[in-house]
């Protein structure tokens, strides 16, 4: 992860198992929008080391809760990100650059959700049907066929086809544009988006258990359990 010019640069780097995502990839990325949100950086880049954006999860030691490592659904952003992908994007991937702001790719990338053919699925790439065409949604998530990047980029998911090797160049570009345009506005916009958009079934849920698992974790929680130990009246702080 770096910052060039108010843009921060977030690298998949798992090459060896094709960047596919682990508990700790998941806490990487997941940390690393944080860092981001926090940030005076003004546009994300995610990109990926290796021929493949990623895998998906790591089947041999998959994420509890892979939601954590995506923007927006796991981590509050509130700023444009872009993905950057050349080669496949698998699975769990698909999810990532679905709630990713912009898309850039190369024309040797490709689109894939295995799925169905697979026999087991989480939901949460249902949030990419309020994105694209219907039907060519469906074809990605009931074929389980790879989508050409052309054919997404037709359908209005890629916002950029390029060479390979270009496609960084590019995505700075639009990236360095976005950094110097204002950062107020950007983040009402987006704001404005993200309301605008229908919620899956699933994204709902996800936001349902991030608010319970706040409460779970807050002061009052604590000082609750402590009151029943200690058989007093609880003295709630409420919100720092």
């Amino acid at each position: 992860m770096r910052s060039i010019g108010r843009v921060r640069v977030i690298t998949l780097d798992r090459a060896a198992k094709r960047n596919a995502m682990d508990e700790d990839a998941v806490q990487a990325l997941e940390q690393a929008w944080r860092d981001f949100a926090a940030s005076d950086d003004r546009v994300a880049v995610l990109r990926a080391n290796g021929p493949v954006f990623t895998a998906g999860l790591d089947m041999g030691a998959a994420p509890a809760q892979f939601w954590r490592a995506v923007p927006e659904l796991g981590v509050p952003v509130g700023k444009p990100v872009i993905a950057v992908v050349d080669g496949p994007v698998i699975a769990a991937g698909v999810t990532v650059v679905t709630f990713c702001d912009l898309c850039i790719a190369t024309d040797r990338s490709t689109f894939v959700y295995p799925e169905a053919r697979l026999g087991n699925a989480a939901g949460l790439v249902a949030s990419i049907v309020p994105r694209i065409p219907h039907k060519i949604a469906m074809e990605l998530m009931l074929l389980g066929r790879p989508v050409t990047a052309q054919r997404a980029y037709e359908a209005g998911f890629v916002n950029r086809l390029c060479a390979p090797g270009d496609e960084m160049a590019v995505a700075m570009e639009m990236a360095h544009d976005m950094a110097d345009s204002s950062p107020t506005v950007m983040r009402f916009l987006k704001r404005l988006a993200q309301e605008t958009l229908a919620r899956s079934p699933v994204e709902t849920m996800v936001g349902t258990q991030i608010l319970a698992q706040d409460v779970a974790s807050s002061a009052d929680a604590a000082e609750g359990a402590a009151a029943r130990r200690e058989r007093r009246n609880a003295r709630f702080p409420g919100l720092s």
